[in-house]
């Protein structure tokens, strides 16, 4: 799929999905995801008044999150589906965030904003459905701070069989037919596997992590490997 194709793909696939995105996040990871999130916080190290920009922001979960940790610290939740932010926009002003938090429909391959802007830049769940996962990357790296952290949850590949058979029958199989059955969206979940098939293992995004100027690199992979966080830090000379 070439990236122009692919991007007006996935942008019509989360467009579709944004009211039940929610929902179906819980159902695929059985809940996971959120203690997933719990863990890349603790490992983060938040101060209050850090900023942020939360990219691929969806319903904004995590952005809501890394606002509440900052305390103070101005937050940006940045997304191309207009759907996503409408729900996400609900769920910042019922906690009371919308004079913290800022969102902004855009391109992760193209950030607006100022290079060394701000201290954290993340991705949840996000990476594997960009055009160019590198240029996403050097974009986040561009816009924290010297001595900020780029960090990607993100889902991943195990390799320990006979789970990983499993794994793949679920993902293929199982997980379209329950975006069919909860959403009534098989195509759109049928997508999300396929968009797994050429993306990296942890390793694998541990080496781009390096290949583009990031330090002090850390991979965390959770349950064998079927999801894995990543962190790096940008160095003083990447200015």
């Amino acid at each position: 799929m070439q990236s122009k194709s692919k991007e007006e793909h996935v942008h019509a696939v989360f467009e579709s999905i944004a009211p039940k995105y929610d929902l179906m996040n819980d159902l695929i990871s059985f809940g996971r995801h959120k203690a997933w999130r719990k863990f890349t916080m603790r490992k983060m190290g938040m101060k209050p008044g850090a900023t942020a920009i939360d990219l691929c922001c969806g319903t904004c979960d995590w952005t809501i999150a890394l606002a509440r940790e900052s305390v103070s610290g101005g937050i940006v939740g940045l997304d191309f589906s207009q759907n996503m932010l409408d729900v996400g926009k609900q769920k910042v002003k019922r906690d009371g965030l919308d004079h913290q938090i800022s969102l902004v429909q855009g391109n992760a391959m193209s950030l607006p904003f100022e290079d060394n802007r701000f201290d954290y830049a993340t991705i949840g769940f996000g990476l594997r459905n960009v055009p160019d996962l590198e240029q996403v990357l050097r974009e986040m790296m561009r816009v924290v701070k010297p001595g900020g952290q780029v960090v990607c949850l993100e889902m991943s590949k195990p390799t320990w069989q006979p789970f990983k058979g499993i794994y793949y029958f679920y993902f293929e199989k199982v997980m379209p037919a329950i975006g069919k059955l909860v959403a009534k969206k098989y195509e759109q979940y049928k997508w999300l596997p396929e968009s797994l098939k050429t993306f990296p293992d942890s390793k694998q995004l541990a080496a781009k992590y390096r290949e583009i100027g990031l330090t002090n690199v850390r991979a965390y992979p959770f349950v064998f490997g079927v999801a894995a966080l990543h962190m790096g830090t940008k160095g003083t000379d990447n200015r």
